[in-house]
């Protein structure tokens, strides 16, 4: 019991988080949204995430493709949370 609500917890940081990282890709739309209180909020939160995938990606002209490579390892960690919490379920 205890350990499903770890699961679903965690499940949905790594899903807000996932929801979170989206709206700072489409920030980027919009001319000042990043400067605003608001958008230096999601620019603290998800630039240290985005940055690594960045230096592996580089963007190809005026196109990133590292956020969606993000979004992609944050399901795969989703994915794989949920394997490692019914390996460890069933061991107990």
């Amino acid at each position: 019991m205890w350990l499903q609500q770890i699961y679903d917890i965690l499940s949905l940081a790594l899903y807000v988080y996932s929801i979170g990282l989206i709206v700072y890709i489409f920030m980027s739309w919009f001319p000042g949204a990043r400067e605003s209180s608001f958008g230096s909020v999601f620019t603290k939160l998800y630039e240290p995430y985005l940055e690594p995938f960045r230096k592996i990606i580089p963007p190809l002209g005026m196109i990133d493709f590292s956020p969606i490579v993000a979004i992609f390892v944050l399901q795969l960690a989703r994915t794989g949370l949920g394997v490692l919490f019914n390996m460890i379920a069933r061991l107990l």
